[in-house]
C-alpha cells in the first residue's frame, strides 16, 4: 500500500476517535492517553508500534517537517500526536479533554514517520 493511501488511513480512524475522553494509561476507545492513542489507531490500519511516546518516536525515521505526511507521528518530550496534515494533529491531550483535532503547538517536534 503507497504511503499517501496508508496515512490517509491512519488519519480517518484517528478523526473517528474524537470527543473519546483522555484517561491515563488509556489504550481503548473508551479512553486514551496520547500513546495509548497513535498504538492503538495504528492497531486499527494492521501496524504495531510500541505503547509509549519515547519507545514509538524510536520506532520511526525523523523525516523534516516540510517533508511529513498524514499519518505521521509527531512527538514531542511527553507527548505523541498523529499528523492529519495542514499543520493539524489529532491527539489526546490532557485529562479533563477528549481526543481532538487542533493546530500543532508544540514548538519543535520531530516528525516520525513509521514502516
Amino acid at each position: 500500500m503507497p504511503q499517501s493511501a496508508n496515512g490517509s488511513a491512519v488519519v480517518a480512524v484517528a478523526s473517528g476517535l474524537v470527543g473519546v475522553p483522555y484517561v491515563y494509561g488509556g489504550t481503548t476507545p473508551s479512553g486514551f492517553d496520547c500513546s495509548g492513542f497513535t498504538s492503538y489507531v495504528y492497531a486499527q490500519v494492521g501496524i504495531k508500534i510500541p505503547r509509549t511516546s519515547t519507545a514509538q518516536r524510536d520506532a520511526g525515521t525523523v523525516v523534516p517537517r516540510d517533508q511529513a505526511q498524514p499519518g505521521d507521528l509527531i512527538w514531542s518530550p511527553g507527548h505523541i500526536a498523529i499528523y492529519a496534515g495542514d499543520n493539524l494533529q489529532v491527539d489526546a491531550p490532557v485529562p479533563g479533554k477528549t481526543v481532538q483535532i487542533r493546530k500543532i503547538w508544540q514548538s519543535d517536534p520531530l516528525f516520525i514517520r513509521i514502516g
